[in-house]
């Protein structure tokens, strides 16, 4: 009997997976190509030819998803971008990459 009752609730216990995360970056005109480049190699290690295809699509769509897990992971990416501060290059004016944080659909 007890083995019946160690059974059911071993059936009842089961894991469920969160729903995955999109690090979603946004266009802008200010940030140069490159320093989004830097970044997005800095932050995911990515090799340059995927950070220009990314920074390319971001540029020409308005958006790219750049990253895909859990919701903790996604927010740390996004900070770690944001942290990267403005481009240096682009003056005054410059801000950091807009990036944001939306579940998969």
């Amino acid at each position: 009997m007890a083995a019946d009752v160690e059974l059911e609730e071993q059936t009842q216990t089961r894991t469920r997976r969160q729903p995955p995360y999109a690090v979603i970056l946004h266009n802008d005109d200010t940030n140069t190509m490159d320093f989004v480049v830097v970044v997005l190699r800095k932050v995911f290690g990515y090799a340059v030819e995927k950070c220009i295809q990314l920074m390319l699509e971001a540029h020409t769509r308005g958006r790219a998803v750049v990253w895909i897990g859990p919701l903790e992971v996604a927010e740390l990416k996004a900070d770690q971008i944001r942290a990267c501060g403005p481009d240096p290059a682009a003056g005054r004016a410059s801000h950091p990459l807009g990036v944001t944080v939306e579940p998969v659909a």
